[in-house]
């Protein structure tokens, strides 16, 4: 008899951005301007858009001084103005991107963002990534809320 032991961890950050979530949504999808604002994530093909079914070539940095980890995920979803979703895996870890935009307000904005690793070896990887994830997926929201409202 096989045993299958699903093992799920997540972490989550929101910010309130004044401005409205149109004016949010294009810049989180303008990945030729990430460069301005994300310290987070970086694209390797920033002529390539995002689109439902492609696969984009990324890499992130955990912290600011921290070498850049390299992945190609698969835009799961992708609704306009409301979220972008995202999966990558290897055999035993897969992780999840959620980005969701909520209207809070005239002109006013929830920035949500949450990761979701699950498969037998997230019990090895995340206790090693878990606080840098965290604080990075935290440095991109306050990069975005920035770099947002100064427009």
């Amino acid at each position: 008899m096989i045993y299958y032991f699903f093992i799920m961890a997540s972490l989550y950050t929101e910010i309130e951005i004044n401005a409205p979530k149109s004016q949010v949504w294009q810049v989180l999808l303008d990945k030729q301007q990430w460069k301005y604002w994300n310290t987070f994530l970086f694209d390797r093909e920033p002529e390539q858009p995002l689109e439902k079914g492609q696969a984009v070539s990324l890499s992130l940095r955990r912290l600011p001084k921290d070498e850049e980890t390299e992945f190609e995920p698969l835009i799961t979803l992708l609704q306009p103005g409301i979220c972008l979703r995202w999966v990558s895996s290897i055999p035993g870890f897969r992780s999840e991107y959620v980005f969701e935009l909520q209207e809070i307000g005239l002109s006013r904005t929830k920035y949500v963002h949450t990761s979701r690793f699950s498969g037998i070896l997230t019990r090895v990887f995340v206790p090693f990534i878990r606080q840098d994830e965290h604080r990075g997926m935290q440095r991109m929201a306050r990069d975005l809320k920035r770099y947002v409202e100064h427009l």
